[in-house]
């Protein structure tokens, strides 16, 4: 397993369009995502120790965020030949067996992911309601651990509730960490 830092926040970096088929057999698209107030999106996958580490805590802020017009959408990139754990057809059980209450959309040719410049899972990208980045960061202080501390940051949630009410990310932003995007191999014939 690899580990990766995301590069912080390049705020005002527009949203790119895409066009994703999710566990619920429905197209989703960045207008048919975006909340009131802002869009999550997140690179995760079902394999990544990080992403396990932090599910539940992560569904249940989603949860709470959407109370405040952050809608938010989850995005499987990895090559399932080599992964198959991030296959399609596991992504929809995982979203069953955990209740997802946000899209989870399949990025078969990973073009979606290298427009956006993702290098890991989970990788957050925190958009206000003009699609303008303004979150690029951890989702909290525990990195693998999924005990959190007392002294836990909710860095991912307090930034968007931010985001939520002034359209604008907190200046202070950690990078995210987590296991390498698993790229298809290219074969050079």
């Amino acid at each position: 397993m690899v580990s990766l830092n995301t590069p912080l926040c390049n705020f005002g970096w527009k949203a790119k369009a895409f066009n994703l088929l999710g566990v619920d057999d429905k197209l989703w698209t960045l207008d048919k995502a975006k909340g009131e107030n802002g869009l999550l999106i997140m690179f995760i996958c079902n394999h990544c120790p990080y992403v396990k580490a932090i599910l539940p805590r992560l569904i249940n802020d989603l949860s709470e965020l959407n109370q405040y017009g952050i809608n938010s959408i989850a995005i499987s990139s990895n090559d399932v030949v080599n992964y198959p754990e991030d296959s399609f057809e596991e992504m929809k059980k995982l979203s069953i067996l955990q209740n997802f209450t946000f899209p989870y959309v399949y990025d078969e040719s990973q073009s979606v992911a290298k427009s956006y410049n993702a290098i890991c899972t989970p990788d957050f990208f925190g958009f206000n309601k003009e699609l303008e980045l303004q979150y690029r960061g951890r989702f909290d202080s525990t990195g693998r651990n999924d005990k959190p501390p007392k002294d836990n940051q909710r860095n991912l949630y307090e930034a968007m509730r931010l985001i939520s009410r002034t359209q604008k990310g907190p200046k202070t932003q950690f990078s995210s960490i987590g296991c390498s995007l698993k790229w298809k191999e290219v074969n050079e014939n």
